[in-house]
């Protein structure tokens, strides 16, 4: 045993064999001499009742001074109950965020969630997390990482958030799964970009319009038929897109549908005459189970968002998205006075916080009403009265 100065580091002979040379002050601390003539510092210690070794770094790239602070500050740890070469081995062997990524997607996503919801995990994994941070280590990852990640993204704030929800439940599931401490998901405290709630309805005009066209479509046989009736269908029920899109003629029983799986579980859906008169009117193919048949048989139809296009531009609303014909039917629902919770039941949500967005659309009848009794107070108060009619009364 010798003291590891750059003097003995240096002039310590290459031998056929590998071997080791310890520090004189430093128990635990030495040199290993490779046949190859590499020289390396290494800490050697007990833990779990087995000898441990840890390569501190070569020599060259380490000198011995730094060498020994590092090894003093290892062993330091090693007293106070650590194992540093199985911090380090542990190290090697996590995961990248890529793999945790491919792991979500196998046993959670697939496993839990529909498949518009997996379409969508992978949308963001692939063109936003995955090039950003996917060759980083799970425990690596810091709040900066992610506060980077989401304000790159600012100029499209709502893609932004979608993402910085994806990466909270990825990191919630990493320390579900033992892949980072408990309450280290590094997404908490950063905040979401302000969304403003989108709210297209159709006026009675827009809706003419928008009739006139879906007519048209299917006189000229620019659209399909299917998807001229599935249109029509959204906006007389309020169903989301995908509920019609994929609905089969067995969901069909009287006068409603019974959906087995909508966004919020099996649904009942109460259809009106007039939708009752679209699904009468719809050529049901043989073999085919869904109402609103695709190009390939036995599929339904899958590409809307092109005809849509043709259609909205045709009925000049090119700002008005499928998802507004749902919102439309609950405008015309509530301007008929139906209540929340009725509108809630037709809609099928399973929140009245959702149904509640709808509630300001209450205010237009009201101010009408308003306006027609303060008309006619004021009216009396002017003396502006029919004289025939009051005597009448």
């Amino acid at each position: 045993m010798t003291k590891l100065t750059k003097r003995t580091v240096d002039t310590a002979p290459i031998k056929a064999t590998d071997y080791f040379v310890w520090d004189s002050e430093i128990k635990g601390f030495g040199l290993r001499v490779l046949k190859s003539g590499v020289k390396s510092y290494l800490i050697q210690y007990r833990s779990g009742g087995r000898t441990r070794r840890l390569t501190l770094g070569k020599h060259g790239v380490l000198t011995p001074d730094e060498a020994r602070k590092m090894a003093r500050e290892y062993l330091v740890e090693v007293a106070n109950g650590g194992n540093p070469s199985e911090d380090r081995r542990r190290y090697s062997i996590a995961p990248t965020l890529s793999a945790l990524c491919s792991r979500f997607m196998d046993e959670h996503v697939k496993a839990k969630c529909k498949p518009s919801t997996t379409k969508e995990y992978q949308r963001n994994i692939d063109l936003f997390i995955k090039p950003t941070l996917g060759n980083h280590k799970i425990q690596d990852i810091t709040r900066q990482d992610i506060a980077k990640l989401h304000h790159a993204n600012r100029h499209i704030p709502y893609q932004a958030n979608r993402t910085l929800g994806v990466l909270s439940k990825l990191f919630n599931l990493a320390e579900e799964w033992g892949l980072r401490p408990d309450g280290s998901n590094p997404t908490r405290h950063v905040k979401k970009y302000h969304e403003e709630k989108r709210e297209r309805y159709l006026s009675a005009e827009e809706l003419k319009a928008l009739g006139k066209a879906l007519q048209a479509s299917r006189d000229d046989g620019s659209e399909s038929p299917y998807m001229v009736a599935a249109i029509k269908l959204l906006i007389l029920t309020g169903c989301r897109l995908g509920e019609i899109q994929t609905l089969k003629w067995d969901y069909i029983r009287g006068n409603a549908l019974f959906l087995p799986d909508s966004k919020t579980g099996a649904k009942k859906v109460y259809l009106g005459q007039p939708a009752l008169d679209v699904l009468a009117d719809i050529e049901r193919l043989e073999g085919n189970p869904y109402v609103i048949c695709g190009k390939k048989p036995d599929h339904y139809l899958t590409d809307f968002q092109k005809p849509w296009r043709r259609i909205r531009e045709r009925a000049k609303l090119p700002d008005l998205r499928i998802h507004d014909l749902r919102h439309s039917f609950a405008s015309g629902a509530v301007s008929m006075g139906e209540s929340l919770p009725m509108i809630g039941k037709l809609l099928g949500h399973s929140q009245v916080q959702t149904t509640a967005r709808y509630a300001h659309l209450a205010d237009a009848p009201m101010h009408e009403a308003a306006d027609r009794v303060s008309e006619a107070i004021s009216a009396a108060l002017a003396g502006n009265i029919d004289t025939d009619e009051t005597e009448a009364e």
